[in-house]
């Protein structure tokens, strides 16, 4: 049974992956790199190669840490949670996943199964801006898909992961990088902490989206 939770697999245009695939799993895997190849890159870039081997995709997801470095990715990606419980299972759309900080919809009672990917057209993008080049925590961490659609997300600039879907909207009728950047802006809500200011993250964001 644990098994079926640790599986990479296409299930038509869906890419299902299980919530106890790895880091390391994720990197190797050809079906991961071919769909959703910022999946790939978000997962180099979670600690060293020992935790990118013990920590699992459905670990960083339930940890709801608005650092997770895999969660702009798919809140990105449109992706969904799947829990399962004795009742049955359900399916979460990952940007409707978070409450608050470290907080989520999923009950005592359920547990996270698999995330749900589906097709993605255009070009994928990551970034991540930490303290040092390996084994730091994110002080702004993005994600994006330009295609036929415009999808943004950011971590460490809010309480949750952010999907910025009023920059998308601005972006998307023809805003200029500056009028996006001053949208972004607004929309998050970065903090002053141990690592980094508030102003520091405001900008770094407003670069990366440029």
């Amino acid at each position: 049974p644990l098994e079926a939770l640790r599986r990479i697999e296409a299930r038509g245009d869906v890419l299902s992956i299980g919530a106890l695939a790895t880091h390391s799993d994720i990197i190797r895997s050809p079906l991961v790199r071919t769909r959703i190849p910022m999946l790939a890159a978000a997962s180099r870039e979670v600690g060293g190669v020992q935790i990118q081997n013990r920590g699992t995709l459905g670990g960083n997801v339930a940890n709801a840490s608005p650092a997770g470095d895999t969660l702009p990715v798919l809140a990105a990606a449109d992706a969904s949670v799947v829990l399962i419980s004795a009742a049955g299972t359900r399916r979460v759309p990952f940007n409707a996943f978070y409450t608050g900080y470290r907080q989520s919809v999923r009950r005592p009672d359920e547990l996270i199964a698999a995330i749900e990917i589906p097709e993605l057209r255009g070009r994928q993008w990551f970034r991540k801006v930490g303290t040092r080049a390996a084994q730091a925590i994110s002080k702004v961490v993005i994600a994006g898909v330009v295609g036929e659609e415009i999808r943004i997300a950011l971590g460490s600039v809010a309480a949750t992961v952010v999907r910025a879907a009023r920059t998308e909207a601005a972006l998307a009728r023809g805003a200029s990088v500056a009028e996006a950047q001053l949208t972004l802006s607004e929309e998050i809500a970065p903090i002053d902490d141990i690592r980094s200011t508030a102003e520091y993250r405001r900008r770094v964001a407003a670069n990366l989206l440029a």
